[in-house]
């Protein structure tokens, strides 16, 4: 089995003549859990249906578990486990009997076929519902039962798409908790636009954007590639207005803000990249006598990356 589990190279779709994605070319490693970020209508979902064998790429090529998904499509989707945005349910089966069809038509049989369900069915916690109807399932069940067919042929690659759309804010949590177990045992690419998802469960970010791949990285890497800065956030006990001097008057900062909160007095300072200041700043309280209650890096914020990369084609096409 290769390291390399998802390769694109130079992928582009065209519906017509509108051009859906832009010759974007990544990898997913084996083992590697990675988020695929993009406001709605930014190509997601066409690359994720041209990764799973749905749709032709235009031009370029993809690959999964190092099998061509053009070239060598039926293999290639025995090493995938899909979960659509609309989850494909036969409503009027039970659980265990969607999964059984399903299994069948994956040339999955006898004890082995069994054995695989009951597991499916134990790992999204579907246990109580195994007999139940499908359309009598709430959302969030519905898309576990989406999940168990995912996994259910043992796939060494889970491709997700927006997995908690729709459901309620504890099914979220469960579900985000089911991917990060799911994480740990295959590679996993995960295509959503909401934020806090991709920080509670992937190892690094694709960003796209207009059909076009505008970044790839960890979320901290991004923060200071696209800051510039390093931002320290203070509270610190003592007299505002000689504490704001004092933090100014450091080597370093190129500026610093007071900002009066519940909790107390607290201050922002930024310097250039690399250049960390809590040393000098624990120094500078100590050396008056103040009291030092918090001192941390602040990291940009995965909203801040987005919309930082999302929006700035936007503002320089209305500025033009």
């Amino acid at each position: 089995m290769p390291d390399t589990m998802i390769e694109v190279n130079g992928l582009t779709k065209y519906y017509g003549e509108h051009l859906a994605v832009d010759n974007i070319s990544f990898h997913v490693e084996k083992g590697e859990v990675v988020g695929f970020l993009g406001p709605n209508g930014s190509g997601k979902t066409t690359t994720m249906r041209i990764l799973t064998g749905y749709l032709p790429p235009s031009t370029g090529a993809a690959s999964i578990a190092g099998h061509d998904t053009m070239t060598g499509s039926l293999e290639a989707r025995r090493h995938i486990g899909y979960l659509p945005e609309t989850v494909p349910l036969y409503t009027d089966m039970t659980v265990e009997d969607y999964l059984q069809f399903l299994g069948t038509i994956r040339g999955m049989r006898g004890p082995y076929l069994q054995k695989r369900i009951d597991v499916a069915i134990e790992r999204v916690k579907l246990g109580d519902y195994r007999k139940s109807l499908i359309h009598k399932l709430s959302k969030g069940y519905r898309q576990r039962t989406g999940l168990a067919q995912a996994i259910l042929h043992e796939p060494e690659v889970l491709i997700l798409d927006e997995p908690t759309v729709g459901i309620d804010p504890i099914q979220v949590v469960e579900t985000r908790e089911l991917i990060k177990e799911l994480g740990r045992e295959q590679t996993l690419l995960l295509s959503t636009h909401i934020l806090p998802e991709v920080s509670a469960v992937c190892e690094r970010v694709l960003i796209i954007n207009e059909g076009i791949l505008v970044a790839e990285d960890t979320p901290d890497n991004l923060a200071v590639r696209l800051r510039g800065t390093e931002q320290v956030q203070a509270e610190i006990r003592g007299p505002s207005a000689d504490v704001i001097r004092e933090l100014r008057a450091l080597e370093g900062v190129t500026s610093a803000r007071y900002i009066d909160t519940a909790t107390g007095p607290r201050y922002t300072i930024e310097s250039p990249s690399g250049n960390d200041l809590r040393e000098k700043i624990a120094e500078m309280v100590v050396m008056h006598g103040w009291g030092l209650l918090q001192l941390s890096v602040v990291p940009m914020s995965l909203e801040e990356i987005f919309l930082e990369l999302t929006t700035a084609d936007d503002e320089e096409a209305s500025a033009r």
